[in-house]
């Protein structure tokens, strides 16, 4: 095992053995010196440096842990797999090897995040990237003045294209996402009315075709609403809490003690309620291109 930066899930794993440790002699619980001498590991500093999730373990490993830690239950022994299977896991290796000159550090970690997430519960003025036509998606790229020559403009084009595969993949299941949009994404023309229409009609479209995407339109006229401080995500993993990120102008904000999360989880129930329902919302989509856009 190396050292690594710690991360999301390897934190949370940590958190876990640690947990263990602590409830394991009935109780009593065990010192890092003796846990780590039972363990077989080079020493306490080296078990510390695994319940801070800077050092991962496979999920081979744990067997040791429950052995030593035991009794663990089923359930337990089971979430504790998931995380160390969350932790370990390199599916998006191949995607930020290719586009590896294009993302910033900040973004490779939120697509590691995305990747292995089960579910997205979004809220955005814009259309979201894993719902955007490729000629919106370069529009708003090239607005943004981050990238210096067009390459660098196609490439990230072409990655947020590539993320979309999260949305049909056959493994582990499909990414669901269920995004309120505030009418601001649907009226703002970005690109002018040609693109604009086919990226409302592709909203149409996907939503039909895949019943675990749902949009939610939130219209001008309610007024202040729960998420007038901005956007966020809501990323939900097979094991674990939530994980909240908030996307000021220049980083990601990855949010995940509880209190931060129960807030964001609040917000989000109040935009799903306060917006329109799902069939409504289409109806508003298509009539907002016979209106507005053709």
């Amino acid at each position: 095992m190396t050292d690594a930066q710690p991360n999301l899930h390897r934190r949370r794993l940590g958190l876990e053995l640690r947990a263990l440790r602590a409830s394991s002699q009935g109780g009593q619980g065990m010192s890092l010196n003796e846990a780590a001498q039972r363990l077989a590991l080079s020493g306490a500093p080296a078990l510390s440096k695994i319940e801070n999730g800077k050092q991962r373990v496979p999920p081979i490993s744990l067997a040791g842990f429950f052995e030593v830690y035991g009794p663990v239950g089923d359930d337990r022994k089971e979430k504790i797999r998931s995380l160390a299977s969350l932790a370990s896991s390199g599916k998006r290796s191949n995607l930020l090897d290719e586009y590896k000159h294009t993302i910033s550090d900040p973004f490779a970690e939120y697509l590691h995040f995305e990747e292995l997430a089960s579910k997205s519960e979004t809220f955005t003025g814009v259309i979201p990237g894993l719902l955007q036509t490729k000629d919106y998606a370069r529009t708003l790229v090239q607005r943004s003045r981050q990238w210096k020559t067009n390459r660098d403009i196609e490439a990230f084009v072409e990655l947020r294209m590539a993320r979309q595969k999260a949305l049909t993949r056959e493994e582990p299941s499909p990414l669901h996402l269920w995004c309120v949009l505030d009418e601001s994404a649907l009226a703002r023309v970005v690109g002018g009315k040609q693109i604009m229409r086919r990226q409302l009609e592709q909203l149409l479209d996907i939503t039909e075709e895949h019943k675990h995407i749902a949009i939610q339109v939130l219209p001008f006229s309610y007024g202040a609403h729960a998420g007038v401080d901005g956007a966020f995500h809501l990323l939900h993993f097979p094991a674990g809490p939530p994980l909240a990120v908030v996307e000021p102008m220049t980083t990601g904000l990855y949010l995940e003690e509880d209190s931060d999360i129960g807030r964001y989880e609040t917000a989000f129930n109040h935009l799903r309620t306060e917006a329109l329902s799902v069939e409504a919302s289409r109806r508003f989509i298509h009539d907002k291109i016979k209106d507005c856009y053709t």
